[in-house]
Order: C-alpha cells, then sequence, then structure tokens
C-alpha cells in the first residue's frame, strides 16, 4: 500500500523535486516499508521521535526536521540531520551552528517564513530575515549552510490564496538569492507544498514538497 502511494506521488513529481516523506507518529515498519520501495528523505517535527527512529533505521536515510526547534534539543540531532527546515530565528541559527561545530559538521538549514494568514504557524517575514542576515553574528557561523526557505501555506479551500502564499515565498527567495546569495549555487531550495496543495506548489516554484498522509495513510 505505502509502495503503491509513494510510486504514484513519485510519478507525479518533476525531476527536480525532492520528496520528503512525512512519516511523524509513523511507526518504523511504514518508514521501512517506504525505504525498501526506495524513499530515502523522511521528515519528522519533533526531535525525539526522529532519533527513536534514526537509531532504529538504515544509516543512509536523510532525515529532515520540519516542526518547530527548540534550542535546547538541537544537540540531539545534529550529528545526523541533514535539513533542518524550520530556522526561525538569529538564536536558533547560532545554537545550530554551535552544535554542528561539536560534531565537525556543516548542517544544511532553511529559513522558514510566516507566509500563511494563520496566526500560530512560525516563521520569519523579510524585515526579520534581512537583520538577521546582515548581523555579525549570521557572519559568525562558520558552520551551516542556509539552503533556502520554507513555508506553510494556510489551510484553506481557495486555491488562489494558497497559490498567492506559495507565490510569496518563492518571491522571498528569489530576493534572498539576488541580495545574499547570487554566488551561492547550494541556496536552492523551497520547501512548499504538502499533501494537499503540493501540486500548487510545484507549479509556483517549490523544489521540495512535504508529503504524509497521501503516502502513509491519515493519522
Amino acid at each position: 500500500m505505502i509502495c503503491e502511494q509513494l510510486k504514484k506521488v513519485k510519478n507525479n513529481l518533476p525531476e527536480n523535486v525532492c520528496l520528503i516523506a512525512v512519516s511523524k507518529t509513523k511507526p518504523v515498519s511504514d518508514l521501512q516499508e517506504a525505504y525498501h520501495c526506495g524513499q530515502l528523505h523522511f521528515g519528522e517535527n519533533k526531535v525525539q521521535e526522529m532519533c527513536d527512529k534514526a537509531e532504529q533505521l538504515p544509516s543512509d536515510i536523510h532525515w529532515h526536521l520540519i516542526g518547530h526547534l527548540q534550542t535546547n534539543k538541537v544537540k540531539y540531532i545534529a550529528p545526523f540531520v541533514d535539513l533542518i527546515h524550520s530556522v526561525d530565528s538569529l538564536k536558533l541559527l547560532q545554537e545550530i551552528n554551535k552544535q554542528a561545530e561539536k560534531n565537525n559538521r556543516i548542517i544544511r538549514v532553511l529559513l522558514q517564513f510566516h507566509i500563511a494568514e494563520e496566526e500560530t504557524k512560525f516563521g520569519l517575514d523579510l524585515e526579520e530575515a534581512t537583520a538577521l542576515l546582515e548581523s555579525d553574528s549570521f557572519s559568525a557561523c562558520k558552520n551551516i549552510d542556509v539552503c533556502g526557505v520554507m513555508g506553510m501555506a494556510s489551510f484553506v479551500e481557495n486555491e488562489e490564496q494558497v497559490r498567492s502564499e506559495f507565490r510569496q515565498l518563492k518571491s522571498i527567495f528569489n530576493q534572498l538569492k539576488e541580495q545574499y546569495f547570487a554566488d551561492k549555487a547550494s541556496f536552492s531550495e523551497i520547501s512548499m507544498g504538502m499533501s494537499g496543495d503540493y501540486q500548487l506548489a510545484i507549479e509556483e516554484g517549490s523544489t521540495m514538497v512535504r508529503i504524509g498522509s497521501t503516502i502513509f495513510g491519515g493519522r
């Protein structure tokens, strides 16, 4: 079942779009099944759950932390996390840098932007991101690699609204690329789109989609 769903989703994705199978709350057996069907990128939103699963699963899996990350939890995932999607403050960035240094790693991160109308979503606005990127503290972070941006659209039926929020994120990506990362090839990722809206996200420029229920079934 999981294999079939994975194939269906992958057949709908352009080659340049990375599929992150969102495996939060799912048992290890589900992840194993997806792994045996060739899926290597998994997204978790809780640090403890990600650490537990990483211990039990093959080491060539790429782990994506997609949920809100508290600074005191960074140390647990620093040895192995592939990409942290949810960086929404300088303080968090500095902690990731510190833990990456301790582990002799460069950790890849995305800046999370608040593009939805809902108040509950975390994320930066362009002004905050600009202040962060222009700070001396950011320049001092040598063990992180900012690879792009992430955002979540509003959970609404209105396709135009969702599309316009995705466009907003693409526009932010373009601005940051031009102003701060023009000569940096690794700044190339736009993580947007989930089970309900990933096709729209791809049309608006997403390079990474975070899909859970379509692959693993509802919670």
